[in-house]
């Protein structure tokens, strides 16, 4: 990115779309989030004073013409965000593979005017788009040449651009992180898993689950991941010579250490190092003959489709679309057809035909059999995603075990989340793999005070990932007045390292250990923090394990409320959510739920800003879409409380509109962790275990650890588009400790981008977007959050 000198900040009230006109459409396979997408464009669209057209039916639509291309008003994406698929429709168009139908096309588009093409789909429809538009100019001569189009419409529609937005279940696609509908996928499997597992436990079966992804295995590997499955078949790593046995083997010793269940996971696209298919049946028909085990087969299909976005997806397509439009607006006849994407935690643009041909590569790569390279070219993410699988689900015999001689303990601090457990998982898993004893605290700082430690061993931890809440136990109390009896333990049972998992009084905990080390040598260990709350409010890291998990339960709750209120008509809600002061789930919530407005403590507000909302909502209830929701962060401001902007509201809108309130409380921090939360509590603490082995092998001199520098007190976050280790003693200056905030978030940004969606004016500094960037062919992509 440039440097901060050289460029004004940019600000897209100064983008103008009046006099053009963008269509948008929705083509290949369905996937959860499309709505979302197209949501955000047309609103995004209009907002901007373009024009904004449906094509229904993808291509098939854009051939067609007709009815099939309709102008849009701002209603007409009303309510559809919680929608599943895609309410335009998309059809398989052998027309538009012809240059026949590629000239109808044309001559439809232009007829209304249209040159800024915004597709959503997978890379066959994107490659589509680009032909289209590299032929496009042709096409226009030999519409005139036919007399169809005048000499006048060639020069004034010369040139067409086009900005796609990769919309595919299968997160197939290179230069993605997430592709929209993945998330929501993962969801689906992962709700079935779960509910199968507990039949297999009672039955102790074995289950063979097919999931899909003809050529990409993300799906198979990032659910086997999630759910600790005993072994996953994937296209891009298939199984060494004499797999069977391998993985009979692996079975029955699994069996034997009184697992009374089996889950395999199978990518319909699975083969074998020679290329050949490996089928959910024939794996099924192996551990019969072989084991004689009572196996299942779960062929999971469409319907991992369907169903209502995730709150990822729906916040990742509304980014998208806005970034979309964007896109088109800045569009030359010079830059490049690009698709615009998400690389870590930040939207960017990449060149479509980089990305359409490194997925292409893969696919070679993988044909070719040459399978390492196929995984590398997949990215960063996907390596690691299966070197943690790898490390997490197979436990080596202990004779193969390095022996560390040191012990390390885990514990829980704050209030629970979910994703604890996964994270507790691995830190156990991969620790033994490295040759420690691990110790599970249990009841935070305080149980360890009262020595309630036990060594925590392998088998112990199964299972752990799909569980909600915290399993060791977890409490508030920080380690202070404690400090004695915790070093005392320390010293008792030998403990080389600590390992903490919690949100932001685990981050004052390490402070308040490292602050002790002058006093009690037993702190002088190495110590690193995992960030877990469902505040996401703890410095030096974007996202904290347990958030995902609460933004869904919001999300879902605020869905059925809409539709409650969708009946009664004419009725607001006031929605208050948890986050102490840090208003990251009301605002992303609101984002994620299509709420008209979020109160939060990081933007103050009075009442002139309350009195805009309202008569914002009154003017709405005139509209065909009667229904408000309102969201509020419950320590937003102490005196415009909850039951003061419902009193409020019901006051000014008598005779508009009703109110009604509701408090969600703590089933914010309930549930089973979503499938983000599992492989990211999972990935950031197998991480933070192997920090924790290179400091203990730094710090050993003269048969003891000894650490007493900052960098060996740090916290594992998730920054921008890279997990970093940080001295916590450094994040000090970052962290307003009276409100238990970071000072600087960075969804903050998005702030705008709900207001523009709830059509408020409203200003929004855009000076991140608008670099193209290039698809990295050697992908050193940073570890992202995308996972």
């Amino acid at each position: 990115s440039r440097s901060a000198m050289d460029h004004q900040p940019k600000f897209f009230e100064n983008l103008s779309g009046a006099g053009k006109a963008i269509a948008v459409l929705t083509s290949g396979g369905d996937a959860q989030g499309m709505n979302a997408a197209v949501r955000a464009v047309v609103r995004m669209g209009i907002y901007v004073n373009a024009k904004v057209y449906f094509i229904y039916e993808g291509y098939q639509g854009m051939v067609d013409g007709g009815d099939n291309i309709v102008e849009v008003s701002w209603e007409s994406v009303s309510s559809i965000l919680q929608v599943g698929g895609t309410v335009i429709g998309s059809a398989r168009c052998k027309p538009f593979r012809t240059r026949e139908g590629r000239l109808q096309a044309a001559l439809n588009l232009v007829q209304r005017g249209i040159t800024n093409l915004c597709v959503i789909g997978g890379d066959g429809s994107l490659t589509g788009a680009n032909l289209f538009r590299e032929e496009w100019s042709g096409l226009l001569e030999e519409l005139a040449q036919k007399g169809k189009i005048d000499a006048e419409a060639v020069k004034k529609y010369a040139y067409l651009n086009i900005v796609g937005m990769v919309g595919s279940i299968d997160n197939d696609f290179c230069g993605t992180d997430m592709t929209i509908g993945t998330d929501s996928a993962l969801h689906r499997i992962i709700e079935v898993v779960d509910a199968i597992m507990t039949t297999a436990q009672s039955h102790q079966r074995t289950f063979v689950l097919e999931v899909m992804g003809r050529h990409c295995g993300y799906l198979a590997l990032v659910s086997a991941l999630a759910c600790g499955a005993d072994w996953v078949f994937i296209p891009e790593y298939p199984p060494e010579e004499g797999w069977e046995d391998t993985m009979c083997v692996k079975l029955s010793e699994n069996r034997a250490r009184k697992k009374r269940l089996n889950i395999i996971i199978v990518a319909e696209g699975a083969i074998d190092c020679h290329n050949k298919p490996i089928t959910s049946e024939k794996v099924k028909d192996l551990v019969v003959q072989r084991l004689g085990f009572d196996t299942r087969v779960t062929i999971l299909g469409h319907v991992q489709r369907g169903g209502t976005p995730s709150a990822f997806d729906r916040i990742l397509a509304s980014r998208m679309g806005v970034e979309a439009v964007l896109a088109l607006l800045e569009a030359t006849p010079d830059t490049p057809a690009c698709v615009v994407s998400l690389s870590g935690n930040q939207a960017v643009r990449l060149p479509l035909m980089e990305c359409v041909q490194m997925t292409q590569e893969v696919q070679k790569a993988m044909d070719e059999g040459r399978f390492l390279e196929a995984v590398r070219l997949r990215g960063r993410s996907f390596e690691i995603n299966l070197n943690t699988y790898k490390l997490l689900s197979h436990k080596k015999p202990d004779a193969e075990l390095p022996k560390s001689n040191f012990n390390v303990a885990v514990l829980n601090v704050g209030a629970p989340a979910a994703g604890m457990n996964a994270a507790v998982r691995a830190a156990v898993r991969v620790g033994m793999t490295e040759g420690h004893k691990i110790f599970a605290v249990i009841d935070g700082f305080e149980g360890f005070a009262r020595g309630k430690i036990k060594e925590i061993s392998w088998g112990d931890v199964g299972g752990w990932t799909g569980q909600g809440g915290s399993i060791l136990g977890t409490k508030r109390t920080l380690p202070a007045k404690y400090l004695e009896k915790i070093a005392e333990q320390m010293r008792t049972n030998n403990i080389n390292a600590l390992m903490v998992i919690g949100g932001f009084e685990a981050y004052l905990g390490l402070l308040e250990l490292s602050a002790a080390r002058e006093k009690y040598d037993e702190f002088c260990v190495p110590m690193v923090m995992v960030p877990a709350t469902v505040s996401n409010n703890v410095p030096g890291s974007d996202f904290s394990i347990g958030a995902d998990t609460a933004l869904n339960t919001i999300t879902d709750t605020c869905d059925r409320i809409k539709q409650s209120a969708s009946g009664t008509k004419r009725r607001v809600f006031i929605i208050e959510t948890m986050g102490g002061y840090c208003g990251y789930l009301a605002n992303m919530g609101a984002l994620a739920a299509g709420a008209d407005a979020a109160y939060i403590f990081e933007e103050q507000f009075d009442i002139r800003e309350l009195q805009a909302n309202v008569e914002h909502l009154t003017e709405k209830m005139k509209t065909s879409i009667q229904r408000g929701l309102v969201l509020r962060n419950e320590n937003c401001n102490e005196n415009y409380t909850t039951d003061f902007i419902y009193q409020l509201y019901s006051e000014e809108g008598k005779g508009v509109f009703d109110c009604r309130k509701n408090v969600l409380g703590h089933m914010q921090q309930g549930g089973a962790p979503s499938p983000f939360d599992r492989n990211f509590g999972t990935k950031i603490s197998a991480k933070a275990m192997q920090w924790i082995s290179k400091k203990l092998k730094e710090t050993y001199r003269k048969g003891k650890v000894f650490a007493n520098t900052d960098d060996s007190v740090c916290l594992l976050g998730m920054r921008r588009r890279n997990l970093v280790f940080q001295p916590v003693a450094e994040l000090k200056s970052e962290t307003d400790f009276v409100h238990r905030i970071p000072k600087e978030q960075w969804w903050l940004k998005l702030r705008p981008l709900m207001k523009i969606l709830a059509k408020y004016k409203t200003s929004y500094d855009v000076s991140d977007s608008g670099q193209l960037e290039h698809v990295a062919m050697l992908p050193k992509e940073a570890e992202t959050g995308a996972i």
